[in-house]
């Protein structure tokens, strides 16, 4: 490796050469960066300063390019953004000099001889800086001044846009602008052969703040091929996958896509911040280690099935409007589990029909829940290991036998606990879902979806105003005050319209036979309103009770399994079996005692080889011998908090339970320092 401090134009000025690989993500800079660029050029000129550092550059030397002429080609591995932003700007300069010619401060020919192109070669080895993808065009056009009005958005182009009229504003003169581009030092990082260029380009981004971890999962991923291998994998698999989720918000698209990703290859969630990391080491220990094109074509699979989702999209009608569902009512829960569901599909293990139930299961599963006021906090670890439920020979029946069997925070409400929520809920403090809700009863029974509720507002039957009119008491009762406080945001009162302003706070009976009143109206919504002559606790409760037998069938429980499935017994084992000592029975009662107590959520079983304790899946496991307990609880070694030095690292060892890491517990003083690990253990289980 060598490493060198340089002056960015000096560096920019010998026959030279940087190629972006394949593999590197585009250009994406925005304004704001740029802003900070030219900030930072400004206040060198202002204060004098005769140099400043913009950071590093880190390339790798590839021999001279085939032509006759020795251009030297670097491949860049970190610091394009940089480089192409500088490169906006002395084309800015450029073109500034070309268009005022009676200005002799700034060379024109010489920023485009030496710092934009190598004079002498030919053909694309004459620009000092190719990109990737579209950006390679983008960038060669602004070089030769070529305005391609059906070019795509770039942000090079918008970029360069904003530099252009900075440079025209007058806060720097030209010639003072290229003067201080002249001062910007970089550190110039040249790897040679034997370099690890991946754990040097980790090392730079470290802090993850300029690189998505899709950039760097992507970078892990082809950084180590070859330059043919690159190629091929790159446009066979990894740049369409990367066109599937487009260009608004790719970074955090592909970001999430990757957490559910790993979270489904693993069976447990990923937290965001580790998405990398884990990416590394189960790559590292899957069948996909060494076959890089085997693992791009299985991403590619799966972001085909997690953008269908996500931007509503099959040519299937049924499964695109569910689709829609799941994206409107925010089921990313879901979707580690959903992906599988769908490679099932694809392999055949179900049919459409099953496709199509399974996905309506999972919406009702969510909506069924929330109505019901069940805690979310568990419920994506309830879809993760929901999969692992199923009977492959048995796949529709054993997955229904699971939903209806899961209990406590994570059960599956049942007709009776739905329509008994759904009456009560205040569904018009739901945000998004509260139209979603209301249009799903409007649309009941029709085949294709009539109303977007999206373009109707929602209406009160009962106002929502605290001072009702003399006519509303009147209808409402000696306890109007009550009804109203009780029933104003429930299901029965709500309906839709389009004439909210209209209907406001008349009194009932106006509200009925007004121009565009409910009399008028054909949404659905208000048939039973339109049949009523008063309105008051009795025609809302009446009113809600209907919608809710509508709900019940909108909404789904499990259908009752074709053949019956035996529940899966709680425990197959009891104390009895295991060998216990007078000093080990005694320091289990006190454990097994604290655990319990942490929640009414938490559950125990006993297995054959240890007693497990878990919330949705395992977060601590105690196995028993004669003269101690070994604890293993289901966290990495170095997140756990350990100031008494209780723990050790099992992964290379061998260990029964969940987790790796070990703690022994053999002396009844230990108790609270052991607990202190099991709470670490079960905390972060309840907040993923």
């Amino acid at each position: 490796m060598e490493v060198g401090k340089a002056n960015i134009l000096k560096f920019l000025g010998n026959d030279t050469q940087f190629v972006l690989p394949k593999y590197q993500r585009r250009y994406s800079w925005d304004i704001e960066h740029c802003e900070q660029l030219w900030n930072d050029l400004v206040n060198i000129q202002r204060s004098g300063r005769a140099s400043y550092f913009i950071g590093s550059i880190v390339n790798k030397a590839e021999g001279n390019t085939p032509s006759g002429v020795k251009v030297q080609r670097f491949t860049l591995i970190d610091g394009q953004q940089r480089m192409a932003t500088i490169m906006l700007m002395l084309i800015a300069l450029r073109n500034w000099s070309l268009d005022n010619p009676g200005d002799t401060t700034i060379n024109a020919k010489e920023i485009e001889d030496l710092r934009l192109k190598n004079q002498y070669a030919s053909g694309s080895d004459r620009y000092k800086l190719l990109l990737v993808g579209e950006d390679k065009e983008v960038l060669s056009n602004l070089i030769e001044g070529v305005n391609n009005p059906a070019a795509k958005y770039s942000k090079l182009r918008e970029n360069y846009e904003f530099l252009e009229k900075k440079i025209c504003g007058n806060e720097l003169k030209p010639a003072e602008v290229y003067e201080a581009i002249g001062k910007l030092q970089i550190v110039n990082i040249t790897l040679e052969a034997n370099d690890d260029a991946q754990a040097i380009f980790e090392s730079l981004n470290s802090t993850g703040k300029d690189l998505s971890k899709s950039d760097l999962i992507r970078n892990f991923v082809l950084m180590g091929l070859d330059h043919n291998e690159q190629s091929d994998v790159y446009d066979k698999f990894w740049s369409p996958m990367e066109k599937l989720f487009g260009n608004d918000k790719q970074d955090k698209l592909m970001d999430d896509f990757f957490r559910d990703y790993l979270t489904m290859k693993l069976s447990r969630v990923v937290r965001e911040d580790r998405v990398y990391e884990e990416f590394k080491r189960w790559y590292m220990n899957s069948d996909f280690n060494g076959k890089v094109d085997e693992l791009c074509k299985d991403i590619k699979t799966y972001a085909t099935y997690y953008t269908d989702i996500i931007f509503a999209r099959s040519n299937i009608p049924e499964l695109q409007k569910l689709y829609a569902e799941i994206k409107g009512i925010r089921m990313e829960v879901s979707y580690p589990f959903i992906l599988k569901v769908h490679e099932d599909f694809r392999n055949g293990l179900i049919t459409e029909d099953d496709l199509l139930e399974i996905l309506r299961l999972c919406v009702s599963y969510v909506i069924r829940r929330h109505i019901c006021g069940i805690a979310t906090n568990g419920l994506n670890k309830t879809f993760v290991t929901l999969h692992n439920e199923i009977d492959e020979s048995d796949y529709m029946n054993s997955l229904r036998a699971k939903w209806v069997t899961l209990e406590r925070s994570s059960r599956f409400p049942d007709d009776k606990e739905f329509a008994d929520a759904f009456v009560k809920k205040d569904i018009f403090h739901m945000d998004k879902r509260r139209y979603y809700i209301l249009g799903k009863l409007e649309n009941f029974g029709n085949k294709q979806p009539i109303i977007d509720p999206s373009s109707l507002t929602i209406e009160h039957v009962m106002p929502q105003n605290e001072t009702l009119s003399p006519e509303w008491q009147r209808e409402l009762g000696s306890n109007w005050r009550e009804v109203q406080r009780e029933y104003l945001h429930r299901i029965g009162n709500l309906t839709l319209t389009g004439y909210n302003s209209e209907l406001g706070d008349r009194p009932f009976k106006e509200k009925l036979t007004m121009k565009d009143g409910y009399i008028q109206s054909g949404l659905k919504l208000s048939s039973f309103i339109k049949e009523q002559t008063h309105w008051n606790e009795e025609t809302i409760k009446e009113r809600a009770k209907i919608l809710a037998e509508q709900a019940l069938k909108i909404w789904e429980y499990p259908s009752a399994v074709a053949k019956p499935v035996e529940p899966t017994p709680t425990s197959e084992y009891s104390l009895e079996d295991y060998t216990f000592s007078e000093l080990t029975r005694n320091l289990y009662d006190k454990l097994d005692r604290r655990i319990m107590n942490l929640s009414s959520e938490v559950s125990r079983r006993y297995l054959q080889m240890y007693i497990a304790y878990r919330l949705d899946t395992n977060f601590a496991a105690v196995v028993v011998t004669k003269s101690k307990l070994k604890i293993y609880v289901n966290m990495r070694l170095n997140d756990v908090k350990d100031p008494k030095g209780l723990c050790r690292d099992s992964t290379n060892r061998g260990y029964w339970g969940t987790g790796s890491v070990e703690v022994i517990f053999d002396d009844p003083s230990q108790l609270d320092d052991v607990m202190e690990i099991v709470e670490q253990s079960f905390n972060e289980q309840s907040e993923e």
